[in-house]
């Protein structure tokens, strides 16, 4: 009975995510949406009814860059970004609560991963000590450092958990390959792990930290890492928590420290996508997208790849063909697995992220932070 009970549930949902996708897709295309097209996603339904879209919520942070994102449910995410900025809605962002750690007013956090309302760990990236690691148990009261960067060649840049307890975070090349650091009791504390399954880096490649997404997991030991700056665009990947890692090229333009892979995602062990370009506001990002469904070891262009520069990705949940793409241009849809995108929003984000129960977050410059309504 439980068994069959949580099928029932899953199914539902998915049905949900999918109605959230055609709905969407509509959107896209200009197509008026009928009301009881997406009652099923929980929207009420009347002449005030509208088609899924983002919903702004004011974070009071304006001043501030969330390039860091970590989404727990529809209810709670966690911001992080420019200034030591850390932020936390529970109540599904009509209330903001700054939580950001002490002393870290010049730092600059692009990634957090956040476990639930209490426990999340939080990335700030640059060159030697501007690269720290922070982890809090008590919402953000209290934060313990658990690593701080004493090699002035390395510079972190994203991380990720498999589970609870085992994580890593990357940092760009020194002496010619990628640093990996690891976790196993939930980032409190991390050790350097081994270079020799790393394989060599090309002359001035290296990571994103853009949206917190050039390192992304999923399942228990699979891990990839974005890059971009040298001759072409790659993804590695590790099946064994990051002590051994295959190079696969990308088509996504690269050959200039702007142009690359910034942002991954992978619904299981298999499918991928991958979105990026130039950042640069004044050039053009032909092939901005990318798809994969082995593992990461081939990739194809995407048919109509986003119509610009994107540094976020991220699967609708329960879905097998729907996904979401960020810039500061836009956010752009994808119905069929990342074969072909349609823009269905035209405002600034930096990255997205989405949960089990159908909650996803965007987040970007100007303190701007919506959630996916109707």
């Amino acid at each position: 009975m439980k068994r069959q009970t949580r099928r029932t549930g899953r199914t539902g949902r998915a049905v949900v995510a999918g109605t959230y996708a055609v709905a969407l897709a509509a959107v896209a295309a200009g197509l008026a949406v009928p009301a009881q097209a997406y009652e099923g996603a929980g929207a009420a339904s009347g002449p005030g009814h509208r088609a899924p879209h983002w919903a702004p919520k004011d974070s009071g942070a304006a001043d501030v860059r969330f390039r860091g994102l970590s989404a727990v449910s529809r209810n709670t995410a966690w911001v992080a970004g420019s200034q030591g900025t850390v932020l936390r809605t529970t109540d599904g962002g009509a209330n903001w609560r700054n939580v950001s750690p002490p002393g870290a007013a010049e730092l600059q956090f692009r990634d957090i991963e956040a476990f639930d309302a209490r426990r999340a760990v939080v990335l700030a990236i640059g060159e030697g000590e501007a690269s720290r690691v922070y982890r809090t148990d008590d919402g953000g009261e209290t934060w313990t450092e658990s690593f701080r960067n004493t090699d002035a060649r390395a510079f972190y840049d994203c991380l990720t958990f498999f589970d609870r307890r085992h994580g890593l975070a990357m940092s760009d090349p020194v002496d010619g390959r990628f640093r990996i650091l690891s976790t196993s009791d939930g980032g409190r504390s991390w050790k350097v792990l081994p270079s020799d399954g790393m394989p060599a880096a090309l002359d001035g490649e290296a990571g994103f930290a853009a949206s917190g997404q050039c390192l992304v997991s999923s399942g228990p030991r699979d891990v990839w890492l974005a890059t971009g700056g040298g001759a072409r665009a790659r993804v590695l990947h590790s099946a064994d928590r990051g002590l051994t890692w295959t190079a696969s090229d990308t088509p996504i333009p690269a050959g200039d420290p702007a142009r690359g892979v910034f942002a991954l995602a992978f619904r299981d062990r298999t499918h991928g996508l991958a979105v990026g370009g130039d950042y640069r506001a004044d050039q053009a990002s032909p092939q901005a997208g990318a798809v994969t469904a082995d593992g990461g070891r081939t990739w194809k262009t995407a048919t109509a790849s986003p119509p610009a520069y994107r540094s976020g990705v991220a699967w609708l949940p329960y879905s097998r063909t729907a996904a979401l793409a960020v810039g500061p241009t836009g956010t752009d849809l994808t119905t069929d697995a990342g074969r072909t995108w349609k823009t269905v929003d035209t405002g600034s984000y930096d990255t997205v992220d989405c949960t089990p129960d159908l909650g996803c977050w965007a987040a970007g410059e100007k303190g701007r932070v919506a959630r996916l309504e109707t």
